[in-house]
């Protein structure tokens, strides 16, 4: 699971790299990012959910401090139907990489059964967004890094490279800092914060090859492989609980090669069918593509209105 040097160039490589300054140049940004808004910072903090682009990014985080550990702890917040093949992902990265891991979650949320099944938004609000907000507060933290990127959601497009949030962690989008010429602008108001995203320019085909250029193990969701599925509005749901699945009259759990390009709580994340068992046939179905990455999100609300909204409240 330690993050491992990038691949020896003898020979014959396994992927043509044609674009491989593209990458270099991503990572330097992304570095110079971390680096000047830790300066900036009296307490930072960097959301991990354990996902493709959280796990590039706090690779990015260790390339930046090395030979020093990262100065700041990975945030999850569990919001208590995670994938459990992504949680061992998470602990054995930080404990692989140095990092101190928090965890945050409702639990009062869990004691009174909140869940995707019947809950919808409110299921979001109370066990992601919530706890996050508390997490935050309770942490003191003035500098927050997440993974998200532009391409993603049109909503997540308005998002600059800093994000001043309020005190209470709120998003305006018409009162954010000017950023010329790559200069980041990190004040944020008495008692706000910000929340930094050091890929906001880059794309998912670029995670992918940047995974593959810096062999950077990824959750093996993101592979195909036989999964226990039934199929819910045209995309297929892993069953990865079945004590704790909805079954309706109709449903019948089958066996599909699934993998995920999207990864968020188990009962409203879509898997796609799959013979991409690493990453070389990951970045070829994405190039020939002609879909949302974000198709497989389903019954989260997470359309750009209302994924605008969230953000507004403190979401992600």
């Amino acid at each position: 699971m330690t993050i491992a040097e990038p691949a020896a160039t003898d020979g014959e490589p396994p992927f043509m790299f044609e674009s491989l300054s593209h990458l270099e140049a991503l990572e330097a940004e992304s570095i110079h990012i971390l680096r000047e808004a830790t300066a900036e910072a009296r307490n930072p903090v960097m959301l991990f959910s354990a996902g493709k682009d959280s796990t590039v990014m706090a690779h990015l985080a260790i390339l930046a401090f090395h030979p020093s550990p990262p100065p700041f702890p990975l945030l999850h917040i569990d919001s208590t139907w995670e994938f459990d093949s992504l949680m061992r992902f998470r602990d054995a990265f930080a404990r692989d990489n140095g990092f101190r891991l928090i965890v945050a979650a409702n639990e009062e949320g869990r004691a009174a059964g909140l869940n995707p099944f019947d809950h919808g938004d409110r299921y979001t609000t109370e066990m992601r967004t919530e706890p996050l907000k508390a997490a935050l507060r309770d942490g003191g933290y003035d500098i927050v890094f997440g993974g998200a990127r532009r391409d993603e959601e049109k909503s997540r497009a308005k998002e600059r490279i800093v994000s001043i949030r309020t005190p209470a962690q709120g998003w305006e989008p018409r009162s954010q800092n000017p950023e010329l010429w790559r200069l980041y602008n990190t004040r944020s108001g008495v008692n706000g914060s910000a929340r930094v995203f050091p890929l906001s320019n880059w794309t998912e085909t670029d995670i992918w090859l940047y995974a593959l250029w810096r062999r950077i193990p990824l959750a093996p969701l993101y592979f195909a492989e036989p999964r226990p599925v039934v199929k819910r509005a045209g995309t297929y749901i892993v069953v990865d609980d079945e004590s704790r699945m909805r079954l309706g009259p109709q449903d019948r759990i089958t066996t599909r090669t699934v993998r995920f390009r999207t990864l968020g709580c188990w009962p409203v994340t879509g898997a796609i069918e799959s013979r991409a068992n690493d990453l070389q046939g990951v970045i070829r179905e994405t190039l020939l593509s002609s879909v949302s990455e974000r198709q497989g999100r389903i019954s989260d609300g997470e359309d750009g209105g209302s994924l605008e909204q969230k953000k507004r409240e403190g979401y992600f």
